[in-house]
């Protein structure tokens, strides 16, 4: 028996023992770095990420900022002289470019850069940032509310200027979205500035509105609010396999189309957690999770065929010349925003 005033030998053993579990126990918790991450990634998709890289790196934490593309940019912008973040994950690769031009991120190879594509990369040595996988334009367009309008199917980006589609469509807005914005730099690399104005002119007749989205239209067109949403491939594919009864149209033109690209602002002090994350985002197991999500990786011969995606999916992508996309950024947004933001639904 033991008396009050004393402790037993077994109790004063096992108060050692748990006060050393607990000394070494801190200064583990100390050495987890956490980054403070800014990413237009979808949030169904973060989870998966983050888990796999955990248990690689459990040294290191993610503290998430998440929203559209558009809003990530212009949040990194606007905090060019006082940078927040350590990394932007996730992001469009012609975003990317354009903090790249304003001297925002660092150069990093991340292990095994020589596996991903040239084309999906910074062109940099080091690169500036690197590609995860392809997103793409595709259209969602609901059989259901289709055909209690006597709706006929469109087949191509022409085809959504006929005056039966007016007050159909919803499209994203370019400025805050990153899908609108690869939308109308591909239209317009496609058919240069007179023929792609003209054509986006026609388009706007038939938008009901530009929402600041890049899922929601097809989301819209899912739910029947509206029977042709402009959207892109993953969203698409998402909510068909959610029930929805739409069809998911690549228009016959060519598909506009970014990356989801990684980098390291210039200014952060957690340089080597962030060289890990980056070094996982470039892995194969990393490109393994991207591929149940997206048809085109940056490592090539890791994607598997996708549910509704064509097989040739990847021919169907204009030219992107992501210098261009970021040199004209501005200016492109600045003339659509001048036509067409009338549209725009309230932020």
């Amino acid at each position: 028996m033991c008396f009050l005033a004393r402790k037993c030998w077994w109790q004063r053993v096992a108060s050692v023992a748990i006060l050393g579990a607990m000394a070494w126990a801190a200064p583990a918790l100390a050495q987890k770095t956490e980054l403070l991450v800014y990413t237009a990634l979808e949030t169904d998709q973060i989870k998966a990420y983050e888990e796999a890289f955990y248990k690689a790196y459990p040294d290191v934490g993610i503290k998430w900022v998440r929203d559209s593309t558009g809003v990530i940019t212009a949040k990194l912008l606007a905090e060019k002289a006082n940078p927040q973040a350590d990394m932007v994950v996730g992001t469009s690769a012609s975003s990317m470019a354009v903090f790249a031009n304003e001297g925002m991120l660092q150069g990093y190879a991340p292990k095994g850069l020589d596996k991903i594509v040239p084309a999906y990369r910074d062109p940099k040595n080091p690169p500036e940032w690197v590609g995860m996988d392809v997103y793409g334009a595709a259209v969602c367009f609901n059989t259901v509310e289709a055909a209690k309008l006597n709706l006929p199917k469109p087949e191509s980006w022409k085809d959504l200027t006929k005056p039966v589609y007016k007050g159909r469509i919803v499209m994203p807005n370019p400025a805050s979205s990153g899908t609108g914005y690869l939308d109308v730099a591909g239209w317009l690399q496609m058919w240069g500035d007179a023929d792609g104005y003209k054509f986006m002119d026609a388009l706007h007749e038939n938008v009901a509105h530009y929402t600041h989205s890049g899922s929601k239209p097809c989301r819209e067109a899912g739910a029947g609010e509206f029977p042709i949403g402009i959207s892109f491939e993953y969203r698409a594919v998402t909510t068909k396999k959610s029930g929805a009864p739409i069809d998911i149209i690549f228009p016959s033109e060519g598909l506009g189309w970014d990356l989801e690209a990684s980098g390291i602002l210039k200014t952060t002090k957690k340089v080597e957690a962030a060289r890990k994350l980056m070094d996982w985002l470039a892995t194969p197991a990393a490109m393994e999770l991207f591929s149940k999500n997206f048809a085109v990786l940056a490592i090539p011969g890791i994607a598997k065929p996708l549910d509704y995606i064509p097989a040739d999916y990847e021919k169907r992508l204009v030219k992107n010349d992501f210098a261009w996309s970021a040199k004209n950024r501005d200016k492109i947004l600045a003339e659509w925003t001048k036509r067409y933001d009338g549209k725009s639904e309230p932020k």
